[in-house]
């Protein structure tokens, strides 16, 4: 079946059986090997992806079903330039990944946190982390580095809460 989607802004065409998961799909037709294949149950959200702007398990949608929507995988991430996202700096700032083999999971899942609840404070993060399971780290520096990105994208001088504003243009800081 012909299935036509964005992924990370590109156009994608590709031809698969109806009950190949999204996550397969990715990996092996595409190539985007960063999203990570734990349980394939849905339960440990190493698989987790963005479709549409929401969380999704991979391992449990199937391809078909993301025809023409807009998805983002880890390699989506990073900037034009190759820059590290805020987020991504963060978890490195603040050891919030050891193995790396939860980190795709974790990251998307808190990019979706910072893009829809920016001031989501430190229990809100933990909540929506909940659903991302890492044997590594006992998440400390992973909800630390949520709640430092939130900072770096909304332009707040670290530990002030307050935003900080270019001289020169006046404008806020943040990636």
């Amino acid at each position: 079946m012909d299935i036509t989607f964005s992924v990370n802004g590109e156009r994608t065409e590709i031809d698969v059986e109806p009950r190949r998961t999204l996550a397969d799909a990715l990996r092996e037709d595409i190539g985007l090997t960063g999203t990570h294949l734990g349980c394939e149950h849905g339960v440990c959200g190493a698989c987790t992806v963005l479709v549409d702007g929401e969380p999704a398990r991979a391992c449990l949608m199937f391809a078909v079903q993301a025809d023409g929507s807009s998805i983002t995988t880890i390699e989506g991430l990073q900037g034009a330039d190759g820059a590290l996202h805020p987020l991504q700096e963060a978890f490195v700032e603040h050891h919030g990944l050891q193995c790396g083999f939860c980190t795709p999971g974790m990251l998307m899942s808190g990019l979706h946190l910072i893009d829809t609840e920016p001031d989501a404070d430190r229990e809100r993060v933990r909540e929506e982390m909940s659903g991302n399971i890492c044997r590594c780290t006992g998440y400390q520096g992973i909800v630390d580095a949520v709640q430092a990105a939130q900072a770096a994208v909304r332009g707040d001088e670290p530990g002030t809460g307050e935003t900080t504003t270019s001289p020169e243009s006046g404008s806020s800081r943040g990636h």
